[in-house]
This record gives structure tokens, sequence and C-alpha cells, in this order.
């Protein structure tokens, strides 16, 4: 027992030593260095940066299986919603601290498409489909989505050039998709995000001149 108490009371000195805790007066006190690293960009007020006008009515003539496999590829395919607000975020990330006024315009576009994600999800549901990150293509291959569709650029000009790239690449899918569904409804939605993407590319080469 005693020597028990000698081990015990050795361990506690240990882990007093360790953390830089005094004893006073039979109370452990620990000393708190200011040496912490803090990220002073507000994102207070940011909101989605997208065109003026309201979104169709979210519906569809019936459930069609095909079209809501062909919406899980806008969803989460290597070219979608689902890559686009990851790459957005990962970029708004590591630009906060040293850039801040494009890290919020930045954010406020993955906001956007967050809500792009959205309304294809509840589009694939009314069309009879499932949401699991999976996305499902017309030759009968399903794909999970992975980190690997986006692309992670080291300096701010080459994240922009990426996010304009992939801003394009969208609105081709979307073009293409239109002109493969047959139901006015669903392409109501797929035109007016189009019209948000085309807006997303025109903030995005107003911040390349900043660069």
């Amino acid at each position: 027992m005693y020597f028990t108490n000698i081990i015990h009371t050795i361990t506690v000195f240990k882990y007093i030593n360790l953390y830089n805790i005094k004893l006073n007066e039979g109370i452990f006190i620990m000393k708190i260095e200011e040496t912490s690293l803090t990220n002073t960009c507000s994102f207070s007020g940011v909101k989605p940066i997208m065109v003026d006008y309201p979104y169709p009515p979210i519906r569809v003539k019936e459930k069609n299986i095909i079209y809501a496999n062909m919406l899980s590829v806008d969803y989460c395919g290597m070219v979608s919603e689902l890559s686009a607000i990851t790459q957005y975020i990962n970029n708004e990330n590591r630009l906060s601290c040293d850039n801040c006024p494009i890290a919020k315009t930045i954010l406020g576009i993955a906001m956007a498409e967050m809500m792009h994600l959205q309304k294809l999800g509840e589009l694939i549901v009314l069309l009879g489909g499932d949401i699991n990150f999976s996305a499902k293509y017309r030759k009968g291959g399903t794909k999970l989505w992975s980190p690997e569709f986006i692309t992670i650029p080291k300096n701010v000009r080459s994240m922009i050039l990426a996010d304009i790239e992939a801003e394009k690449a969208a609105i081709n899918q979307y073009e293409m998709h239109i002109k493969m569904i047959g139901d006015n409804d669903v392409n109501a939605v797929l035109k007016r995000i189009i019209d948000d993407e085309e807006y997303h590319i025109m903030i995005l080469k107003m911040l390349l001149k900043e660069c």
C-alpha cells in the first residue's frame, strides 16, 4: 500500500510538471499560455450568390427512374453539385485566413450549390429514385461519390480557374440532360440552375482580376 502511494504521488507530480500546473495552497492552477491562432474572417451575413428570381416549383409529371438516375449524376457524379460544394468549401477553408473577401465570395457560391443539391435531391425522390450518393449511369454502372472528383490547387488563381472549368462542365452536363429529359417541370428547374452557374462564372472571372 505504501509503495502504491509513492507511485501515485510520483505520477501526480509528473502530470503537474507536464501540463505546467502550479500547486497553490492545495489547489492546482493551470497556466494558460496565450499562443492561440484565430481566424478573424467573419462569415456573418454571407448569403447564397445566385440570380435574383425564384426557382420553379419542384414537381414532376410522373415517376421516371431513368430521369431520376440521370439527375443522380448531376447530384453526386464526378461533375455534380456535391463535387462543386466540396471543392468550394475546400477553397474557402484555405483562403479564409489570408484572403477573407475572396473566401466570403467562394462561400456564397458554395451556399447556392447547396440549394441546387437540395432541389435535385427533391426531384430525384419525386421521380422514384434514391438518394444514396451513388451516381447511376445509363449503361447500368453506379459509382459512389469520391473526393477524387474534386480539384485542389495550391494557389488562389489556380483555385478560381479550376472552379470556372467545373462550372462550365456542369452547364454542359445540364444542357445535355435537358435534351434527354421529356419533363418540362424537371427541365425548368435545371434551366434555372444553369442561370446560377453562368452567374457564378461571371463572379469568378471578376475574382480573377483581383489575383
